[in-house]
């Protein structure tokens, strides 16, 4: 990702690899295919638009099916949601792509392929229409496409309208390469009858939302539905009927569309259950089809098995007839054999029990030799970025208290520099065990102590997972004013108090934490007086 600027959030531009539009033409007869899958693939431009950045501006434009076409796209991005305000012009009718199209829908695409129908757009006797959507979506481009009805879940491959965007226009500039099926008119090949069809010769008297739940019932049929989803299809049709009846009484548009666009709707739901179902009779037969091509595999292999057995068996017992003649004769010479075979195999067995614990010995110390010298190059790589130890717990990094604000258990950046070059080193080395442990000097109270030891230690683990040191080999305790390497009376054995120690330990070179020959603990501080010096 690259950013352009620094207050204004660059352009993102993309691929939303949508193919070349080919509009398939209206063929005069009997079986016209209303409804085909169509994967194609197209190149426009898509916004990643900012989180609650405001308003931007995309232009609206005409494709090569209606290059006249205008307009521009208002996007607000709002908490939680963007409010998409759309002004277009110029738009044709619909009906110019085939008898079937009846209406406009706007749709978001996001960089993955997911298309979102945002609502219908029907312009007036101008070609003009605004419409005012909201999306939970984030990144997405506009395109305005062909539909027979308002309901479709996928868009057509009739893309009229696509969206410009602006050198202005606020967003963050990705890569897109994505793929999405468009359908030419829906989902799958379903052949409809001429006379199925609804009819359009009433369409300038005939409101357009009563045109698209006809033609919405028609394709539900078509697909089958009256099989599959027959209940979802008979409230389909109930709506229908309320809105023709509506109609015919001249009860206004405002009932005939609550109607017409409930049956739209139910049709579509009823549609895509019957594709749903469809897709898992097809998947169900694949299946049978399966079981029986293999249960025939198996009772073919098992009679070319049960063949064969019985021709082995036939050969086997004539061996055994000309062996039985030679048996008495062999005997002899087999318990000789075997007899010098068990002295040769035990001499042998004897012979390989000394070299391997031979090669378990030369293993054992091999093994040694390398914990210790991978030991020591991780000793002497650690003690380039911070002071180590080599401890009868492991190898103590010891982080000075400078790492951190006074009183704080916020990382400082040079701190933070280091841990990276420490976690670096880490991961090179695997199955390491890291504990980190906190202290601090006596000033302050016991709980103030304990409790900023700990979350330094925390600050410490969380930023080497943070690097990809793996959470189970990493641990952290607070132990407050424990354990004191220096004298607390003076402020430079209190600062040498104030520390992290991080204990890298493992079996991979020599030790895990708290099972060496020492204690659990780093020894603590003694005054002169009371140590054995």
């Amino acid at each position: 990702m690259k950013i352009y600027g620094t207050a204004l959030c660059a352009l993102l531009l993309g691929s939303l690899v949508l193919a070349r539009q080919d509009t398939t033409p209206i063929e005069p007869m009997d079986q016209t295919p209303v409804f085909r899958v169509n994967v194609v693939a197209r190149t426009t431009k898509a916004v990643n638009y900012r989180h609650r950045g405001g308003s931007t501006m995309v232009d609206l434009k005409g494709t090569s099916l209606m290059p006249q076409a205008t307009g521009k796209a208002k996007v607000d991005s709002k908490a939680g949601r963007l409010e998409i305000g759309i002004d277009v012009a110029r738009l044709g009718p619909a009906g110019k792509f085939g008898a079937q199209y009846l209406t406009y829908v706007l749709w978001a695409v996001t960089p993955e392929g997911r298309s979102v129908n945002l609502g219908e757009v029907v312009p007036n006797s101008d070609g003009k229409n605004s419409l005012d959507v909201t999306t939970d979506l984030q990144a997405f481009g506009l395109v305005i496409t062909a539909e027979p009805y308002f309901a479709v879940t996928r868009p057509s491959n009739l893309v009229v309208v696509e969206n410009i965007v602006r050198q202005e226009t606020k967003g963050f500039e990705e890569s897109i390469d994505a793929r999405f099926e468009m359908l030419e008119g829906g989902q799958y090949t379903i052949d409809v009858p001429a006379a199925q069809l609804p009819s359009t010769s009433s369409a300038a008297t005939t409101p357009l939302d009563l045109l698209e739940a006809r033609n919405a019932v028609a394709i539900a049929k078509a697909a089958g539905a009256a099989d599959y989803a027959a209940d979802s299809l008979k409230k389909s049709q109930e709506f229908l009927d309320r809105a023709e009846d509506y109609l015919k009484r001249k009860q206004g548009r405002t009932p005939i569309g609550t109607a017409a666009r409930g049956a739209t709707q139910m049709a579509e739901d009823a549609r895509i259950l019957t594709l749903e179902k469809k897709e898992q009779e097809r998947i169900a037969a694949e299946k049978r089809a399966t079981e029986e091509r293999r249960a025939k595999a198996e009772a073919d292999a098992k009679a070319a098995a049960e063949a064969e057995a019985s021709a082995r068996a036939q050969s086997e017992e004539d061996v055994r007839k000309r062996e039985q003649a030679e048996k008495a004769r062999l005997e002899a010479e087999v318990a000789q054999a075997r007899a010098d075979a068990a002295r040769a195999a035990a001499l042998e067995d004897q012979q390989k029990a000394q070299a391997e614990a031979e090669k378990q010995r030369s293993a054992a110390e091999e093994a040694i030799r390398q914990k210790e010298e991978m030991r020591a190059r991780l000793l002497k790589q650690l003690n380039q970025v911070l002071e180590t130890k080599d401890t009868d717990r492991g190898l103590v990094v010891s982080m000075p208290d400078v790492l951190f604000d006074s009183g704080q258990y916020t990382l400082k950046p040079a701190a933070r520099e280091r841990l990276a070059r420490i976690s670096g080193i880490i991961l090179a080395y695997p199955d390491l065990k890291l504990q980190i442990e906190g202290y601090t000097d006596i000033l302050g109270s016991d709980e103030f102590n304990q409790k900023l030891s700990e979350k330094r230690a925390a600050s410490v683990r969380d930023y080497l997972i943070d690097a990809n040191v793996p959470l189970d080999n990493i641990s952290a305790r607070g132990l407050g004013k424990a354990n004191p390497i220096a004298d607390n009376k003076t402020s430079a054995g209190r600062k040498l108090n104030r520390r992290v120690e991080m204990i890298v330990s493992g079996d991979v070179i020599g030790n895990v934490v708290g099972t060496g020959n020492g204690t659990a603990n780093p020894p603590a501080y003694k005054p002169a007086s009371q140590s054995s010096q």
